[in-house]
């Protein structure tokens, strides 16, 4: 079998920038959801505005064939999301960002390209697993809570690998150097 292509992982400096560099309130809320809650680009996109309730996300017929799913955002994403919400005045059945894969997709590689980084929405996903992982958070909370996975198999695969500097740090951390 065919071994799979080591993705680069992107780190938080690089994709911060291209989030703080989006001058669109919504091509922001996008990214962020993406690579601060681990959202899928198909997941955002179809998001209404009566998914949002405070800082949980109803997501309507995920890929897990469930009826629904739970994803959570940090205070600053959820209060950002909220705020857009109420300001572009959405009816409860109303998409929050009511555009096409092709045109997210095309949003988040010119925003990389701006930085010279040739980036997916699916980069911002990954992303938001790695960075949880390399601050300590567990696997399982990455794999259920955060990608909202089936298999922690499934989750590892979206880890990238583990540096020398990386290996030396948590083994400070973890004997209290």
């Amino acid at each position: 079998m065919p071994k799979r292509k080591a993705r680069k992982i992107l780190d938080k400096e690089c994709v911060d920038e291209m989030i703080y560099n989006t001058k669109s309130d919504r091509d922001r809320l996008i990214m962020e959801l993406q690579s601060r809650c681990g959202l899928r680009i198909g997941e955002v996109l179809k998001l209404r505005a009566q998914d949002v309730s405070d800082r949980k996300l109803i997501l309507e017929s995920p890929k897990s064939g469930k009826d629904e799913e739970i994803a959570f955002m940090p205070v600053q994403v959820a209060k950002r999301l909220i705020d857009y919400v109420n300001r572009k005045q959405l009816l409860p059945i109303d998409k929050i960002f009511p555009i096409c894969y092709s045109t997210a997709r095309s949003m988040i590689r010119k925003s990389g390209a701006k930085l010279h980084v040739k980036i997916s929405p699916h980069d911002l996903r990954r992303h938001s697993a790695t960075y949880a992982s390399r601050n300590g958070v567990p696997l399982e909370i990455i794999s259920k809570v955060i990608l909202r996975h089936q298999d922690l198999k499934t989750t590892q695969i979206y880890l990238g690998k583990v540096t020398d500097a990386e290996a030396i740090r948590w083994m400070d951390v973890l004997h209290e150097r």
